[in-house]
C-alpha cells in the first residue's frame, strides 16, 4: 500500500501542504519484485535524527526528546546493542496490586495479589477475576509508558500477539498475569526455551485445554496451534499432517494445573506411554513412549523434532519482519532478509538477540522505503503519545488514581481495536497477519476519529484528569525561543513522514507567528513567558499558539505513521 493511501479516509484532515512525493524506493509498484533494496549487510549510511527516531519508534513505544538526544550520541551499532542488552540480566517489575477494593481472599488494598494461593470460587469469582485482570492490564500499560531504553517492552507485546492467551478464557487473573511474566522474562532470550515455557505455562494450559489432555481422550487444541501458529506455521513449505497433530497431542498428555499454587505438574497416570510416529515432514521421527516421570522428557524430544525444520526459523523471522519493518514480504525480501536471518537464528540455537541485532543494524532496516511506512498500532499511538509529550500521571503512592489513569488510556486503545490481554483470536490481532490489508486494518472510519478525539481532548482540555502540556513539550526542545528551530525539533519528535521546507515555514508562520513573518515576534513572546511564567497574559500568548500547533500536527494523518 502507498503509505499515504489511507489518508483518504479522513478528507477533513488533509495535510497542511502537499507533502513530497514518495521516493521511488518506497513505491511498491515501481519495482515488482523488490519493494526496497538491500539485505542484512550492516548499514553504513548517515546516522542522524531521522535514523535515530526510526530505530526508536520501531523498537520502543514512541521516542521522547531525551531519548532521541541520548541515542544521537551513540553509534548505530551501540544504539542497537543498548536496546537489546539494557534489560539484561532480567529484573522482574513490581507486580500489580489490589486497586479494586475488597478481595475475598484477604488481599489488602495496595498489596500484591498475584501470589495469592487461594483461587476465588463461587459467586464472587467472575467479579474478582475481572477486577484482577483489569488491574494487571492497567499495570502493563503503565510499564509501557514508563519503559526504559530497552526493546523488552516491545518484544513482550510481540510475544503476546504470538503466544496468544485471552483473559476471557483463562479467567483467573493470577494465571493471566503469570503468562505475561513468562513472556516478559523470556522476551529477548531463547525462542526454543520460551516455547517450552509457554507450553507448560498454567495460563496457556487452561486457554488451549492442555490441562484436560489425557491418554484416554487426547485434546488436539494446543498441539495444532503449536505447529500452525507458534512454530512452523502454515505456509506452502510447512507440510505437517493431521497425524502429526495427533501425535503431538499424545506427547503432551498428562500436564495439569494446581489452581491453588498456579503451577504446572505432570500426572503420570494420564500420560500416553505408547510410541508417537511423525510424518515425512518431520523426517519420520518416532518419539519413544516413556513411563512415570520420564514421560516429561517427550516434550523435549518433540521440540527437537519441530525446531529441526528450517521453516520454524523462517516463520518467526517473517513475523518479526512484519512487526518491526513492513508487512509485505516480496521475493527479494524473502531471499535477502528472511532466509539469512533464519540461518542466523538456527546457527545461534534460536537465540533471539542475534537475529534482532542483524535486522536492526541492516541496510534493509534503514532503507528510506522502510521509514514512516507503518501505521501505528493503537498501543503504539496511545503509549507513544503519552511518552512523547511526557504526560504526567498520579504519583505511585496514589495508586488508585494511577491505575485508573493507566486503565482509561488502555481502554481507549481497546476501542481502537487493540485490547492488551484480550486479542480477538488465538491467531492474535488481524493487523499482524490478515492478508492483504495487514496494518491498514487499524485505520477505519471509526478508529481514526477516535484517535483524533483522544489527542484533541488531551491537548485542549483533560481526559479523566490527564492532559498534554504544550509548554513543557516546547521547553524540552533545543531552542524553543527560535521559532524555526522549534518547528524542526517538534517535527523530529512527532512525525516520521518527511516534511518539506515550505510546510515547515507554513507551520511556523501560521501557528507561532500569528500569520506574519517576523521571527522576533515569537522569540519575544517566549522570552517574556520564560522571564515571568506567572504572568497570565504572557503565558496565554505562547500557550494558545503551541496548543493549536501540536493539536494541528496530531490531527494530521501523518501522525499515525511510524
Amino acid at each position: 500500500m502507498d503509505r499515504r493511501a489511507f489518508l483518504k479516509l479522513s478528507p477533513e484532515k488533509q495535510p497542511l501542504q502537499q507533502t513530497p512525493p514518495v521516493p521511488q524506493s518506497a513505491a511498491p509498484a515501481a519495482i515488482p519484485q523488490a519493494r526496497v533494496a538491500g539485505g542484512i549487510a550492516p548499514y553504513a549510511g548517515i546516522w542522524t535524527a531521522d535514523q535515530v527516531t526510526h530505530l526508536l519508534k520501531r523498537t520502543m513505544f514512541g521516542a521522547t526528546r531525551a531519548d532521541i538526544d541520548y541515542f544521537k550520541g551513540l553509534t548505530m551499532s551501540a544504539a542497537v546493542d543498548l536496546l537489546l542488552n539494557s534489560s539484561s540480566p532480567y529484573v522482574a517489575p513490581t507486580p500489580p496490586i489490589n486497586n479494586y477494593g475488597t478481595d475475598p481472599t484477604g488481599i489488602a488494598e495496595g498489596a500484591v495479589w498475584v501470589h495469592s494461593t487461594q483461587p476465588v470460587a463461587g459467586d464472587e469469582a467472575d467479579t474478582v477475576n475481572d477486577s484482577r485482570n483489569k488491574s494487571w492490564k492497567a499495570w502493563w500499560f503503565g510499564l509501557m509508558v514508563n519503559q526504559s531504553r530497552s526493546l523488552n517492552e516491545k518484544m513482550t507485546l510481540f510475544w503476546h500477539n504470538h503466544f496468544v492467551t485471552e483473559v476471557q478464557t483463562v479467567k483467573d487473573g493470577r494465571l493471566a498475569w503469570l503468562t505475561n511474566e513468562t513472556l516478559r522474562k523470556n522476551a529477548l532470550g531463547n525462542f526454543k526455551d520460551l516455547t517450552k515455557a509457554i507450553t507448560l505455562d498454567p495460563g496457556m494450559l487452561v486457554y488451549l485445554n492442555g490441562y484436560l489432555n489425557s491418554k484416554e481422550a487426547a485434546d488436539e487444541n494446543y498441539a495444532r496451534e503449536l505447529q500452525e501458529l507458534f512454530t512452523v506455521g502454515k505456509g506452502p513449505d510447512s507440510k505437517y499432517t493431521e497425524d502429526d497433530v495427533r501425535a503431538t497431542a499424545r506427547v503432551l498428555t498428562g500436564y495439569r494445573v494446581n489452581f491453588d499454587t498456579c503451577t504446572t505438574y505432570f500426572q503420570t497416570t494420564e500420560h500416553d506411554t505408547e510410541n508417537k510416529q511423525f510424518s515425512d515432514f518431520y523426517s519420520s521421527k518416532i518419539i519413544s513412549g516413556q513411563t512415570g516421570p520420564l514421560g516429561q522428557n517427550e516434550l523435549d524430544a518433540l521440540l527437537d523434532i519441530i525446531f529441526a525444520q528450517v521453516e520454524c526459523a523462517k516463520f518467526i523471522c517473517r513475523k518479526l519482519y512484519r512487526f518491526f519493518v513492513y508487512y509485505t514480504i516480496d521475493a527479494a525480501t524473502e531471499t535477502n532478509v528472511i532466509t539469512p536471518l533464519a540461518n542466523l537464528f538456527i546457527t545461534n540455537n534460536f537465540e533471539i538477540k542475534p537475529v534482532l541485532s542483524a535486522l536492526f543494524k541492516s541496510e534493509h532496516f534503514f532503507d528510506p522505503g522502510n521509514m514512516s511506512c507503518l501505521i501505528k498500532s493503537p498501543i503504539d499511538f496511545v503509549v507513544g503519545m503519552c511518552r512523547e509529550f511526557n504526560i504526567q500521571f498520579p504519583a505511585t503512592s496514589d495508586y488508585g488514581n494511577l491505575y485508573s489513569a493507566w486503565d482509561v488510556l488502555r481502554d481507549q486503545a481497546a476501542t481502537m481495536l487493540q485490547d492488551i490481554g484480550s486479542p480477538p483470536l488465538v491467531a492474535g490481532w488481524a493487523a499482524y497477519y490478515q492478508e492483504p490489508q495487514y496494518h491498514e486494518i487499524w485505520i477505519n472510519n471509526d478508529t481514526l476519529p477516535k484517535r483524533n478525539k483522544l489527542s484533541d481532548t488531551l491537548m485542549v482540555s483533560k481526559f479523566n484528569g490527564l492532559s498534554i502540556d504544550p509548554l513543557a513539550f516546547a521547553a524540552a526542545q533545543s531552542n524553543p525561543g527560535d521559532p524555526t528551530q522549534l518547528i524542526e525539533d517538534s517535527l523530529e519528535v512527532l512525525f516520521r513522514m518527511p516534511v518539506s521546507d515550505d510546510t515547515k515555514t507554513f507551520l511556523r508562520n501560521n501557528y507561532l507567528l500569528g500569520g506574519q513573518t517576523n521571527l522576533a515576534y515569537w522569540t519575544n513572546a517566549w522570552t517574556a513567558y520564560v522571564g515571568n511564567p506567572n504572568d497570565a497574559m504572557a503565558k496565554k500568548t505562547v500557550y494558545d499558539k503551541l496548543q493549536a500547533l501540536y493539536k494541528g500536527l496530531m490531527d494530521l494523518s501523518e501522525y499515525q505513521l511510524s
